[in-house]
């Protein structure tokens, strides 16, 4: 089967819908454009489906590319069969290759090499044959040479050979795997040093490999890489054993014994440690993937949380011995104020604080205060609570994830936008702006430092890159971005840009006082007309003279949206003034069909080119969840059990998702605990950014932890 025709199979699309996707990567075309501005040619696929199909389609080119290589290098060894080549084009994974490859792939000196070397492979031909026409002793006598003394040094060296064939067996080893896969057990034995304690759950593990969940995978690995747990796999030796005898034992009662000691042998030096650390390996590579996507799933609605604009912002980065560093912002996320106080131990200079902080806020009209989640910020949110009772105006705080934020300061990225301010300075303006519009702000946070998921260090650190990197471009691509405020960091997640041509843009645009039309982009240095097509879409230009200029309208679309205002007599004046809430209903009542082909455009189109229309300008984000605003704190001692409080989720993992409930510390809903019915992953139910009601089960104050449910709660009025 082709690729482009398994694609289509795999995910139930028509097939030139799948050679199309094939081709429009091909030519460069980025995933944000494909899925936003060539709907008709995939059939309205998600960017979701657009990356599978992407990552997929990456896959099998590998696949077909080994294919080629090994059957190349078989070819070169004049051992290419016709039983090969079938075995090579119905083989649909790289193990499955590897399998085939194996007996033809040079090796380092073996036992088997050796015997091979002495001229024995005959004697090895006539074991594995297992004929009882013969005598193998004396068949063996035919192979005494100067190199090969005695039968029993003949004989020694057949069974090394045959034992390697046994263990280079493509069919063999599937079976053995897949026998492995679903009834080997992995077991823990717990080795005493000074960080075992963190891992006692394991001692005594044993489980199904088959029904390991991902974290518990991530957890073994971790502690056998710090040297606390010892990792085998339990297998039912006896089973795997008659597994390769139905492979390779004959009725010969001359060879019977003999046989059995060669696949013994093979299973216990060559088989079981190859297809043991194959197993380890493939647990390993599902558990990273599944925890990939939970970073990828918990990524983008934090991204996507709604931002706090139009608002005055204090940020307030806490630290105890070197003081609480402040950073006021004003509405564009211009820096207006830095100072540093010191209202937490060892100092506690509460009352100063409180002077100098109010007069800050009351200067500059603060309006919120943004406070970083770190070392810390308990005392620095009872400080801020008691401030707000002094100041002359309505003030109120939210805490906020200052994950990543102390990377991002020491950064190149940090100092080139802040090159006259300290590093714990350009902190707080981080914590403050992380408010104000949270995506803007992450996206110059190396995606791996963001702090949503687990285990995000023992990741395979470049598939960790790329996956979250495609979900920041997607985010940032269908939020859109302003074209004259954005940062060069946000601009290079556009669609078609990359980290110089935004820059280039940042030039350009200061040079020009502005970018009046995305026309103007093609004036960019080296943003040539592939690009231009690839991002014009998605950049914002705000008051310019084209209203579409502000809409997500394609320009390659612009000629069709001017007809389809001029078929139903409106104009851009509508639509600058919002006056189309009647469009839709006048296009149903002609068919989008009809309307579609009079203006030579797809029928999806047609629909994204209204609904931009109807809103021009408009932030996707504004309908997520606000930012949760306090004035008040509570601490972990006010706690009691069955308390119920509106939270927001923090961050959703393997076992449940911890949820912010206005404490310091985030309390546990396990999985348990989130529905009454059935569910496999916490991600069925919750995600980042989330509002949920939950109870408090319980506080245990010296571990720190709180326990909380979401079954059995009252609605609250």
């Amino acid at each position: 089967m082709q690729i482009a025709e398994k694609l289509a199979s795999e995910f139930g699309l028509r097939l030139d819908y799948s050679n199309n996707i094939i081709n429009l990567i091909d030519e460069g075309c980025t995933i944000p454009f494909i899925a936003r501005y060539r709907k008709e040619m995939h059939g309205t696929c998600d960017d979701q489906v657009l990356r599978a199909f992407a990552d997929r389609l990456k896959y099998l080119r590998n696949l077909t590319a080994e294919k080629e290589k090994v059957q190349k290098t078989i070819e070169e060894q004049g051992k290419w069969t016709e039983e090969l080549a079938k075995a090579l084009e119905e083989a649909n994974t790289l193990t499955e290759v590897e399998d085939i490859y194996r007996p033809y792939k040079p090796k380092k000196k073996t036992r088997a090499s050796v015997a091979i070397a002495k001229g024995l492979e005959g004697l090895a031909d006539v074991l594995q044959a297992q004929s009882k026409s013969f005598v193998l002793a004396e068949e063996a006598k035919k192979y005494i040479t100067e190199e090969v003394l005695t039968i029993e040094d003949a004989i020694a060296g057949a069974k090394d050979i045959l034992a390697e064939r046994i263990s280079d067996s493509a069919d063999l080893r599937k079976e053995l795997r897949e026998f492995m896969l679903n009834k080997a057990k992995i077991c823990c034995e717990l080795v005493e040093n000074e960080n075992s304690p963190t891992y006692e759950t394991y001692a005594g593990f044993k489980q199904e490999i088959k029904n390991i969940p991902s974290h518990r995978v991530l957890a073994i690995n971790r502690g056998e890489k710090e040297k606390c747990l010892k990792v085998d796999l339990e297998v039912d030796e006896e089973k795997a054993l008659n597994i390769i005898r139905k492979h390779f034992k004959k009725d010969n009662a001359d060879t019977n014994d003999i046989v059995d000691a060669v696949i013994v042998d093979a299973y216990d030096r060559l088989l079981f440690p190859s297809l043991e650390r194959e197993c380890r390996t493939y647990l390993t590579d599902i558990a990273n993937e599944g925890a990939i996507k939970m970073f990828e799933v918990n990524l983008k609605p934090l991204l996507m949380e709604a931002p706090l604009k139009n608002n005055i912002i204090l940020g307030l980065d806490p630290a105890y011995r070197t003081g609480c560093k402040i950073a006021v912002i004003d509405k564009n996320g211009d820096v207006l104020a830095t100072t540093v106080v010191y209202p937490t131990p060892p100092q506690s200079k509460t009352e100063e604080s409180i002077e100098k902080l109010k007069a800050l806020i009351e200067k500059y009209k603060v309006d919120v205060i943004s406070i970083g989640n770190g070392t810390a910020s308990k005392e620095a949110e009872i400080f801020v609570a008691e401030l707000i009772k002094h100041v002359n105006r309505p003030v109120s705080y939210a805490v906020v994830s200052e994950a990543g934020a102390s990377v991002y300061s020491a950064s190149k990225l940090g100092a080139e936008e802040f090159p006259d301010y300290d590093v714990a300075l350009r902190s707080a303006v981080s914590i403050a702006r992380r408010l104000q519009d949270p995506m803007a702000e992450l996206i110059k946070i190396d995606v791996k430092s963001i702090g949503v998921g687990q285990y995000q260090h023992d990741m395979p650190q470049n598939r960790l890159t790329e996956v979250l990197t495609g979900v920041v471009e997607d985010c940032v691509n269908s939020v859109g971005v302003d074209l004259n405020t954005a940062s060069p960091s946000l601009l290079s997640y556009v669609s078609g840009l990359n980290m110089s041509i935004a820059k280039n843009i940042a030039a350009y645009r200061a040079k020009e006082g502005g970018i009046k039309d995305r026309g103007h982009l093609l004036k960019v240095s080296k943003l040539g007309p592939k690009a231009f097509e690839q991002c014009a879409g998605f950049l914002r230009v705000v008051g310019g003279k084209n209203i579409l200029d502000n809409t997500g309208v394609h320009p390659e679309s612009y000629e069709a949206t001017k007809k389809l205002l001029a078929m139903f007599n409106l104009t851009e004046e509508d639509v600058k003034n919002n006056n189309l809430a009647s469009l839709p209903s006048l296009v149903e009542l002609k068919g989008y069909d009809k309307v579609a082909k009079e203006l030579e455009i797809g029928e999806p189109t047609l629909r994204d080119i209204i609904k931009e229309l109807l809103k021009p300008g408009r932030d996707i984000r504004e309908s997520m969840p606000k930012p949760v605003l306090r004035s008040d704190v509570i601490t972990m001692e006010d706690l009691k059990e069955g308390m119920v409080f509106n939270g927001v989720v923090r961050n959703v993992i393997d076992f449940g998702a911890f949820v912010d409930i206005g404490v310091h510390q985030d309390g546990l809903v396990h999985i348990s605990q989130i529905s009454d019915s059935y569910i496999k992953h916490p991600s069925e139910v919750l995600k980042v950014g989330q509002r949920v009601d939950v109870k408090i089960l319980s506080v245990d104050l010296a571990k720190k932890r709180i326990a909380l449910t979401m079954k059995g709660i009252e609605k609250q009025d």
